[in-house]
């Protein structure tokens, strides 16, 4: 736990005002920062002497929308990334906070983390966050005609529309859902003389 608290100091001070808010919480450090910092701390964590966080382990989107099934206050999507440093040992969780909730975008870092690319591009196929800058920003999970983005939580579970092959115009189709909302009533089976 010292080292966690060193590296918590040593972030704070090397952040500075770039880190919106430095988190030491259960033995892992958070930095979250604006969508306007966010590039310069990533390039920060990794460059810096001191810190030289210089693996991109993970990134991923998260959508606040309902986050702990209770309404959120905020805004609604973020991008996490986990970062490791090799030469030091440890580890670092940097969150940003899209600014729209609409249209929300933060900047790629495929040029500072090249392991940011299919990251990244998960995170607009199922999240809908852009990324500026990005070399290659295109689906990479779902179809290219898919509508809409899965994992926001406002996604219908059935989706929006479906696809199968049509044997006699001998192509995929899209049609609209077909699933019929149905009751599903548990069997309950029981035995006189179970455990006895």
């Amino acid at each position: 736990m010292a080292d966690v608290k060193k590296l918590y100091d040593t972030v704070g001070s090397i952040l500075g005002s770039l880190a919106s808010k430095i988190i030491n919480r259960l033995g892992e450090i958070t930095v979250e920062c604006s969508a306007a910092d966010y590039r310069q701390v990533m390039q920060t964590l990794r460059d810096h002497d001191l810190l030289h966080f210089e693996l991109l382990v993970d990134l991923c989107g998260v959508d606040y929308s309902a986050y702990k099934n209770e309404p959120w206050q905020g805004k609604r999507f973020a991008v996490v990334s986990q970062l490791l440093s090799v030469k030091n040992n440890q580890r670092i969780r940097v969150r940003v906070w899209a600014d729209d909730d609409d249209f929300p975008m933060v900047a790629s870092v495929v040029d500072l983390y090249n392991s940011a690319d299919w990251y990244e591009r998960e995170a607009f196929d199922m999240y809908g966050i852009l990324f500026d800058g990005h070399p290659d920003l295109r689906r990479i999970l779902t179809d290219y005609g898919f509508i809409g983005h899965p994992f926001r939580k406002d996604f219908p579970v059935s989706g929006h529309v479906e696809m199968r092959y049509d044997e006699t115009e001998k192509r995929v189709i899209y049609q609209p859902v077909t699933i019929e909302p149905r009751e599903i009533t548990p069997r309950i089976v029981r035995e006189e003389n179970y455990g006895g």
